[in-house]
């Protein structure tokens, strides 16, 4: 499976629509890290967090559905952290995935068994009842206490987002933080060098 290789952002542990938000990263030199790369990753991620059971084996397509729901997500807590609205289609899919819980089977029929019940497809159920967990809490953290709280990490190129655990926290870890102060102070020794004496 493909790791990011940074610690969690804070929040990200409590808050499975920040851990899915952040699964694709933007590293130094332009490299992308995305856990959901395939729909074994995908499918792993998910039993990580136990928003799946260990024997689930997602397909492709709920591998994109996943990672759609993330582009929606990921455009919501944008909007959020820039203090507007937004888009209305992106609302609308994210209500969907909040009420798609598949709760019922339906109805079927074929010669071997007959009229019979059985959900629409053991890995779409899977993943929609995940995905309406996700959109819940992302609902719960965007409307909630602590959604004055969600920031963007302000270390380029990283992009992702953490819950600040105090005010002036601006970095999603301390190896953000560590790369803008090396940063800086090579940019004042630059100045300094290049400054005439």
């Amino acid at each position: 499976m493909a790791q990011t290789p940074l610690p969690p952002a804070p929040g990200a542990d409590e808050h499975a629509s920040l851990a899915l938000v952040n699964s694709a990263v933007t590293l130094p030199g332009g490299q992308r890290v995305d856990e959901l790369g395939s729909p074994d990753e995908a499918t792993a991620w998910l039993v990580e967090r136990s928003l799946a059971p260990d024997e689930a084996a997602l397909l492709t397509y709920c591998q994109g559905k996943l990672a759609g729901l993330r582009t929606d997500l990921r455009a919501a807590f944008t909007a959020h952290v820039e203090d507007r609205a937004p888009d209305p289609s992106v609302l609308d899919r994210i209500n969907r995935a909040l009420t798609r819980v598949p709760s019922a089977p339906l109805l079927r029929y074929d010669p071997h068994d007959g009229l019979h019940r059985s959900p629409e497809h053991p890995a779409t159920q899977v993943v929609e009842h995940a995905m309406a967990q996700i959109a819940e809490d992302a609902a719960e953290l965007l409307t909630g206490d602590r959604a004055p709280l969600i920031a963007l990490c302000t270390a380029a190129p990283c992009d992702r987002f953490l819950v600040r655990t105090h005010g002036r926290r601006q970095w999603c870890s301390t190896r953000c933080g560590d790369r803008v102060r090396a940063a800086r102070a090579y940019a004042r020794r630059q100045e300094r060098a290049s400054s005439p004496a």
